[in-house]
């Protein structure tokens, strides 16, 4: 097999098993709130369990393009296809631990009643999660104008985590008893707005990888590389 082949061949199984963490991911956190929501143990364990094999697989495919990155010297275009890969594989990692956190509040509000009816963090959670397979498949086609569309859509979450904060803060006020229940609740939302976070991480990277270029000072990632017409226009594509 001549050296470039070999090499194009792990430059895929890189992208490969970023996809493949990011699958496991996306699985961890529909679980881990639905574990909460449905105030089943059983599954809050086994998304504990689970984060187990994503911590592995992050492991295994650092050591890979470290490996790569020594034995093969990449430069321009490829190196910048190896790091994002790194780079996205860990921001795919701490995902993993958000929804393990969100796995572990459910186990330890146990078999209490639920303060309220979710219907805001479930939402959270599904924006999320849209946000972070299309973060991914921006990635997988190298399409900037998708990693755009994310980084728009954290503002929808961070509202969501704002509306649930001060829901939740009205509860505690108007009974101390709802303290605990409401503070663990505040947890949950908290990590699914850090989860859109990541998946806006990720975005930006894809978008560096694209158009080799990072935000400027008074610049935002969504404006990054487009011409200066299509940013008077607002930022949009033709």
């Amino acid at each position: 097999m001549p050296p470039r082949a070999g090499f194009e061949e792990q430059l895929k199984h890189i992208q490969d098993e970023v996809l493949l963490i990011g699958s496991l991911v996306e699985k961890t956190i529909h679980r881990s709130v639905q574990s909460l929501s449905d105030r089943n143990l059983e599954l809050a364990q086994q998304v504990i369990a689970d984060d187990d094999e994503i911590d592995v697989r992050q492991h295994e495919l650092e050591e890979f393009c470290i490996d790569v990155i020594a034995r093969q010297q990449p430069m321009a275009g490829d190196l910048r296809m190896i790091v994002t890969g790194l780079q996205v594989a860990s921001e795919l990692e701490r995902i993993g631990d958000y929804a393990e956190g969100i796995a572990k509040i459910s186990v330890r509000m146990g078999d209490q009643p639920p303060l309220k009816p979710l219907i805001d963090i479930p939402r959270m959670a599904d924006i999320s999660v849209n946000m972070l397979r299309r973060s991914l498949t921006a990635l997988n086609a190298r399409d900037d104008e998708i990693a755009r569309e994310v980084w728009q859509d954290d503002d929808q979450v961070d509202q969501l985590n704002e509306q649930v904060f001060r829901e939740l803060v009205t509860y505690m006020l108007q009974d101390p008893r709802n303290i605990e229940r409401a503070t663990l609740l505040m947890w949950v939302s908290h990590n699914l707005e850090r989860v859109a976070d990541r998946a806006t991480n990720i975005a930006e990277r894809v978008i560096y990888l694209s158009t080799g270029l990072i935000a400027t000072e008074g610049q935002s990632w969504s404006d990054v590389g487009l011409d200066s017409d299509t940013d008077k226009n607002g930022g949009g594509s033709e």
